[in-house]
């Protein structure tokens, strides 16, 4: 079955990514907090967070939705405790700190058992899928949304969500910032604890061993907090965007 999806990039297999260990690099400022500044906002942290690879699975579905876990070919829900998931995005200039309204965030992961829609690799092939993949827009308050799982791991790589955003639609040109997040290890080993995640056993590398990880993962930690029955986060990021 051949994608008709737009694809960025070759897809490559997990061994060949590891070549993408040379081409991620730190954004020009880390670690500097302001605080936003528009007239009768609540204070929201601009946090310049560090890019990284897209990796080889990105595919740009434009499946426009916040709840991600379903699979519009079938309708089937993918397996694996509920996350949801909210991105803070604003925009660092000239001093100043202020919401990015009408960004695309994408966002796209793997399944508990290891698994990513929608590509072709030599252990499996899901062409056609597209569960754990989508954007949202920003609202005015820089806020996107998504309901999704806890992912699970693959050979390699430490449990990790891949995101993008895209700001041609507010700054008239094209912007395109690309990361990746990651889980404490400790939260991680007690999810991984429960079916589906366990079927796979368990998982080989943990952060500080991950060669993505080691560029920068430290600013791109989630601090998830426990729901009902799942977990929320919420990662602020600023951009520089010229």
């Amino acid at each position: 079955m051949k994608n008709t999806a737009e694809r960025v990039g070759r897809l490559l297999s997990r061994r060949e990514a590891m070549a993408f260990v040379g081409a991620s690099g730190l954004a020009w400022l880390m670690g500097i907090t302001l605080r936003q500044t528009a007239a009768g906002a609540s204070p929201s942290p601009c946090i310049v967070r560090p890019e990284q690879t897209e990796g080889p699975y990105f595919v740009d579905e434009r499946l426009l939705r916040s709840d991600i876990r379903s699979d519009p070919s079938d309708g089937r829900i993918t397996p694996g405790i509920p996350l949801t998931l909210t991105f803070r995005v604003m925009r660092l200039h000239a001093g100043d700190c202020r919401p990015v309204p009408d960004a695309q965030v994408d966002v796209w992961h793997c399944d508990a058992t290891g698994i990513y829609s929608d590509v072709e690799d030599p252990g499996f092939s899901t062409l056609g899928k597209k569960f754990l993949r989508g954007h949202q827009f920003t609202d005015a308050h820089g806020d996107a949304r998504f309901i999704t799982i806890y992912p699970g791991w693959y050979p390699i790589r430490t449990v990790h969500i891949h995101f993008k955003v895209r700001t041609a639609r507010m700054v008239g040109k094209h912007y395109a910032f690309t990361s990746q997040l990651y889980f404490p290890d400790e939260l991680t080993d007690r999810v991984h604890t429960s079916l589906p995640y366990s079927s796979k056993g368990r998982r080989r590398v943990r952060n500080h061993q991950d060669f993505i990880f080691r560029d920068g993962g430290d600013q791109l930690m989630l601090k998830p907090s426990e729901t009902y029955g799942g977990y929320e986060a919420t990662f602020p990021i600023g951009l520089t965007i010229p």
